[in-house]
């Protein structure tokens, strides 16, 4: 406790004896020495300021991470860092005031405890002489006059200074000099005594009485004005008010009135400095009040029957881990799907593999809706797991091969078996997309083997290892089997609509944005919309479904804005559409141009349709900041000069020409697009043969070497446990050799 009062209590005794010096009060010094500590600390105010910005704005996204993932606290608290990593906000900037606070308060204590060493700067053997001498006065020992000792000392000598008249002198002033000095201190301000601690029927009573009042008059302009505490609840606003005031009362009644004043100061001040920095960082400069929406807390009624479906899917998923685990199943193929719309993803790969062979599928997913629950193909067995219980279950995985479209295997909640070394985890991308930009760094780093749609996927890979190091992993080749259902999609409407030839039909564009922040539907929906409504377009506005699910509030206000263009066509048969149900792609066949920012729905629309797509330069979504390290160029930025053209959000009033022009090109950009795909894309027409002869392949060759009695963990090789070796003499068709 020395060594905190001598780091903190001495330069704040110096502080306070500068304001004794000026004002020669020692109440007065007080008020000076609480008026600076508040200037000292109004940077620290002006940082919690916008922090406490940071965190309403970002308040919406954190009720929508609570909603979603009710019941995974694990989960909520990984978005939860992961947002505040995004909108760089630190939990600690915005108590610094109240952390510096501490010190100031108990290095103040000290000061007040101590007017003999702060205020007069007497030297110890003084001090100890003096506390000695009224000690003999008071008849007590000197340790029983406790921390309030100089206090009394000072209290004793200004009673009766003849006392302490015949003193021997002990340090560098003589005993008369000390007690002149000690009778120059004056601890009354107002009449009151600022040195004694609050008494019953004392007038110091007031001191407690006005500490509680400031409290509450500061609490009140607080839930009006402070920008977090405006947000709080009713309870949790008067919650915190009442235990302010009685915090504040108690804090005032126990210590000496000096402090009590303090604290009344300090609240008082507080009132400016709370206008000032509403005044340097106004919230509503920064915060979006007219169309910020928060989402709807569930009902009792709704959370009493989420507790019955919570209890009914806990049952459901122990019945499907033991089944799963069950004793001698054979699991030569799993299948890990986040949910039922994943299902788009692995359809064309898994019906392959039961097409062309005996395998039986095991299909674990964490929606229990998934549609593959409905599937009548009896070589695709489905299992619920919920996200929660995901954790341990896959690491407890026994089988031969896993196919998942989730990256970041062994970074997050999914984990390589704990069970089985030998497990080769496959992963399937769900986008034509850059790995190096579009996947955090090392998402791919624990997979063995990496199903590839085109170049750009295998030049990746494998400059990612040769930069970082790494065992090289086993690419397979194959199609993107969404792709090839476009593909068919568009060329069955092709054939229908040869009929209608000749009809009318007004030119349709589909917003098509990413759900990144700073994306279309956040950034410049509004400017988008100006520039084409009233031009004749029938304009389709579908949101990213990411979007959709963690915003829907935020989605809804937007719809609300355009509710009557919604519902009215103009003058040139032009109308605006919002699509938010997701279970059809019939919109983004029938469209003539996609509008989107870094959404991968651009190579899946101009790559299906041979259409062109228009892209704005939002800022750039970069899930991997070392992106730039490899010596490749993303495709998801050198396609936006092949699929199309780019326009900065800048120059959105010129829009209307950019689509009139792109438009009227389209059967141009049909011949180049069709090139760019060739160049771009493995297997089209054919997606599903190369993964899933491969994937028969590996099944094939684990059972033969169980059959003749080889342990087949001897002849695997997952990034795991080593690098692989060069592969030598004949491979396994379709098989990519590291040329490395």
């Amino acid at each position: 406790m020395e060594a905190f009062n001598n780091l903190i209590g001495t330069p704040l005794g110096y502080l306070m004896y500068l304001c004794f010096v000026l004002l020669k009060n020692y109440g007065a010094a007080i008020l000076l020495f609480t008026l600076l500590t508040k200037v000292i600390l109004f940077p620290l105010s002006i940082i919690a300021q916008k922090n406490s910005i940071k965190m309403v704005k970002m308040q919406p996204e954190l009720a929508d991470i609570k909603l979603r993932n009710s019941g995974n606290g694990e989960l909520i608290m990984q978005e939860t860092k992961a947002l505040y990593k995004r909108e760089h906000y630190s939990t600690v900037k915005g108590i610094l005031p109240l952390l510096f606070q501490i010190p100031i308060i108990l290095g103040l204590i000290d000061v007040i405890y101590n007017p003999l060493r702060h205020l007069l700067h007497l030297d110890k053997p003084s001090i100890s002489s003096f506390i000695n001498r009224t000690a003999e006065i008071l008849g007590i020992p000197p340790a029983d006059l406790g921390y309030g000792a100089q206090i009394r000392a000072l209290e004793t000598v200004q009673g009766n200074p003849a006392a302490f008249a015949q003193m021997p002198d002990s340090g560098a002033l003589s005993t008369a000099e000390i007690i002149s000095q000690i009778n120059a201190v004056d601890v009354n301000f107002l009449g009151i005594n600022l040195a004694e601690i609050p008494q019953l029927g004392s007038i110091t009573l007031i001191i407690p009485i006005l500490s509680a009042l400031s409290a509450l008059t500061l609490a009140l302009v607080q839930n009006r004005y402070n920008v977090l505490q405006a947000e709080a609840g009713f309870f949790s606003k008067w919650g915190m008010t009442i235990f302010l005031v009685i915090f504040s009362g108690y804090f005032a009644l126990v210590l000496p009135c000096g402090l009590g004043l303090y604290w009344i100061t300090g609240n008082l001040l507080s009132l400016p400095v709370l206008a000032l920095c509403n005044l340097i960082y106004s919230p509503k400069k920064y915060i979006d009040y007219a169309n910020r929406v928060m989402p709807t807390k569930p009902t009792r009624a709704q959370r009493t029957k989420e507790r019955g479906r919570r209890r009914e899917l806990a049952e459901r998923e122990k019945a499907d881990t033991k089944r799963f685990y069950a004793k001698n199943l054979k699991k030569n193929l799993v299948v890990y799907s986040e949910g039922s719309g994943y299902w788009k993803y692995f359809f064309a790969v898994v019906n392959y593999v039961t097409e062309h062979s005996d395998i039986i599928v095991h299909y674990v997913t964490n929606d229990p809706d998934d549609r593959i629950f409905t599937t009548e193909n009896p070589q695709i067995i489905p299992y619920y797991i919920g996200p929660k219980a995901l954790i341990a279950f896959m690491m407890k995985m026994d089988a031969d091969l896993i196919l998942m479209t989730t990256p970041d295997l062994e970074t997050y909640h999914v984990k390589r078996s704990l069970v089985r070394k030998d497990v080769e985890y496959i992963y399937l991308d769900h986008g034509m997309t850059s790995y190096q930009l579009m996947l955090r760094k090392g998402a791919l780093d624990h997979f063995d083997t990496v199903f590839v749609y085109g170049p750009n996927h295998i030049d990746e890979v494998r400059e990612t290892e040769k930069y970082y190091n790494l065992p090289p992993k086993t690419l397979v080749k194959t199609g993107f089997g969404l792709l090839d259902e476009l593909l068919d999609r568009v060329a069955a409407m092709e054939i229908d609509s040869e009929g209608a030839a000749g009809a009318s039909k007004n030119k349709q564009i589909l917003i098509g944005p990413s759900w990144q922040v700073d994306n279309i539907m956040d950034l410049c929906l509004d400017k988008i919309l100006e520039a084409l409504l009233g031009k004749g377009y029938r304009i389709v506005v579908r949101p990213h479904p990411e979007y959709v699910k963690r915003f829907p509030m935020r989605m809804q206000a937007i719809i609300d804005r355009y509710t009557e263009p919604c519902s009215q066509a103009d003058e040139k048969g032009g109308t605006l559409v919002f699509e938010t149900d997701f279970s059809s792609n019939e919109t983004v066949y029938q469209s003539d141009l996609v509008i989107t920012d870094w959404s991968s729905i651009a190579q899946e629309f101009s790559y299906g349709t041979k259409k062109p797509s228009l892209f704005i330069n939002t800022p750039m979504k970069i899930m991997n900041p070392e992106y730039d390290l490899l010596p490749l160029v993303p495709l998801d930025i050198s396609l936006r000069d092949e699929l199309g053209v780019s326009v900065d959000t800048d120059k959105l009033d010129g829009l209307a020409d950019v689509v009139k022009d792109l438009l009227d090109h389209t059967e141009e950009y049909r011949t180049h697009i069709t090139a760019v795909l060739q160049q771009n894309i493995f297997d089209i027409g054919d997606a599903a043969r190369g993964g899933g002869d491969y994937l028969i392949a590996r099944v094939k060759e684990i059972e033969y070497l169980r059959s003749v009695g080889k342990d087949p963990s001897r002849y695997a090789q997952p990034a795991q446990l080593k690098a692989r070796e060069e592969q030598k003499g004949q491979q396994r068709s379709r098989v990519l050799k590291d040329q490395a």
